[in-house]
């Protein structure tokens, strides 16, 4: 990625913040806990005509048994890998901290290979200003010290234009604009994260045997079978009654906006807990939001006795209880054996094709009609409904309208049958059909 900027120091001092300004939403979950954010988070900014791509990190801690910490070491160390500015945060109303020069010395190894500014936080009075001079004795850095308040926005105008000043081409206003998201949604703990990053190959995301490691929506380019697509990692979304910290609230309503901004959502099951009542609750928050699905059932390579029927078994179960939804392709997989993981993001990817499928209108007639011909729709109080022709509406999902003459009297059951003979003729394996009626 071209003109990249990471935000990188030890934690609590910022970070997200700055990058929620420096993208103009709030993109990244804050808090005043420690170590909130822990994957690398991706967003998108401009300044003065050149477009950036900014990388937040979790906090930097050196030498530390904690398993997460650990993780978000090597994080912080792919993010300063990928950038072309470093901006490495630190605070003023604290002065110099013993983690801020451990982690002076991991930035001094970058010294002269790409620009690093040191970028002193919470310098919203002028004592904090005069005093951020202290952060010259860490022995990092291009010369000049930015004194900033990410929280009201002073002086990130002045490190923005020493930033972009690094940029020769203009960038790209948004390189997400227009190309497919793939969600990756579910219960914690089901394998999200291990999938997405087996994908790309990468780390991106932090994957522990604890359940809720990742708190915001990671998203990463994925490119397969000849198509570029987004693939998005979420938090794992849990019943409210289960949701107790404010950090793990937002991180939920972010696992919905993830879900809600996607085309696809692959929702991942545990097969050994089988379909619980918040799998039924995601995959009908898809539903509902007109999104393709994939169901994804993980560590299948944890059952044991398989017989012939055995995945059969599980697919009539998953979709008895998640009826009347019919129209989801479901994949057994295991993401430890890498057990038809491919299988699962091509069946993705023809969702994803399904949902934009247009059927000519003389083809529809012609294979419609002929099936309402076979079945005409009931009549109702004595009142005969004739469908004169139907037609795809220029919609982002399937939506078909039937003209006829009495609209009113259609019956729930016939718009089924419409539907089953829709989908019997064209492929539409994944994704929910609309159909409307419409007086002629």
């Amino acid at each position: 990625m071209k003109n990249t900027i990471a935000i990188v120091g030890r934690p609590n001092v910022g970070k997200s913040t700055l990058f929620n300004r420096l993208v103009g939403q709030r993109k990244a979950i804050m808090d005043d806990e420690s170590g909130v954010t822990r994957d690398r988070h991706y967003g998108y900014g401009e300044w003065i005509g050149k477009y950036y791509t900014v990388i937040d990190t979790g906090g930097y801690v050196h030498n530390s048994d904690d398993i997460f910490e650990g993780e978000i070491n090597k994080q912080v160390k792919l993010a300063i890998d990928e950038a072309d500015v470093v901006l490495f945060m630190v605070d003023a109303m604290a002065g110099v901290h013993g983690l801020d020069e451990e982690f002076a010395s991991v930035l001094r190894r970058y010294q002269g290979k790409k620009p690093i500014y040191v970028v002193a936080n919470k310098a919203d009075t002028n004592a904090r200003i005069h005093s951020a001079g202290e952060f010259y004795a860490l022995g990092v850095g291009d010369g000049e010290i930015f004194p900033i308040s990410s929280a009201s926005g002073s002086g990130t105008g002045d490190l923005l234009d020493a930033v972009v000043s690094h940029f020769e081409e203009e960038g790209v206003e948004d390189p997400d604009l227009g190309v497919p998201k793939i969600a990756v949604v579910g219960r914690p703990n089901v394998g999200k994260s291990s999938f997405v990053n087996l994908l790309l190959g990468t780390d991106r995301s932090i994957v522990t045997d604890i359940a809720g490691t990742t708190r915001d929506s990671i998203q990463a380019r994925y490119n397969a079978f000849g198509n570029e697509f987004i693939l998005v990692d979420t938090a794992g979304l849990r019943r409210k009654t289960k949701v107790h910290e404010d950090v793990e609230f937002y991180s939920v309503l972010r696992s919905i906006r993830a879900l809600e901004e996607a085309d696809v959502c692959v929702v991942m099951l545990d097969a050994t807990r089988g379909i619980e009542a918040q799998d039924v609750n995601i995959i009908g928050l898809a539903d509902k939001n007109r999104k393709g699905i994939v169901i994804l059932v993980n560590k299948w390579d944890l059952i044991e006795n398989k017989e012939t029927n055995t995945a059969k078994e599980f697919q009539e179960k998953i979709y008895e209880k998640i009826a009347p939804i019919a129209y989801p392709p479901i994949i057994f997989t295991s993401v430890l054996t890498k057990q038809r993981v491919h299988k699962a993001i091509e069946t993705a990817i023809d969702v994803y094709n399904n949902k934009r499928r247009k059927i000519p209108t003389s083809q529809l007639n012609e294979v419609m009609l002929k099936e309402i011909e076979k079945y005409p729709p009931p009549a109702t109080k004595g009142k005969m409904v004739r469908i004169k022709y139907v037609t795809q509406l220029p919609t982002h999902n399937p939506v078909f309208a039937f003209f006829c003459n009495l609209p009113q009297y259609v019956k729930e059951s016939y718009v089924r049958y419409l539907e089953n003979r829709l989908r019997e003729h064209f492929d539409f394996t994944g994704v929910p059909i609309g159909i409307i009626f419409r007086k002629k």
